[in-house]
């Protein structure tokens, strides 16, 4: 995973072990989901990385490197490297 969930204000900016970025939008639905999308620029392998929470405690990560990671909440969770690594 990349940072914590609670670190995602729009327009808000800052840095990761990925490097700087800037939050480009966020919210949370009426069903208590949460999603965060980062700007980390055109050097990224993914600039516009993302990730959610939800409420019946799964998430999802699209990392700024091209790697993803999801956790179904409930022990089981996948973890897919950047292409060609």
């Amino acid at each position: 995973m990349s940072d914590k969930i609670g670190a995602c204000s729009t327009g808000g900016l800052g840095e990761s072990k990925s490097g700087s970025y800037q939050v480009t939008s966020s919210g949370t639905n009426n069903q208590g989901n949460h999603y965060c999308a980062r700007d980390y620029g055109s050097s990224a392998a993914n600039g516009n990385s993302y990730h959610y929470s939800n409420s019946n405690g799964s998430y999802y990560y699209s990392n700024s490197n091209g790697s993803s990671y999801y956790n179904n909440g409930r022990g089981n969770a996948t973890y897919t490297p950047p292409s060609g690594k």
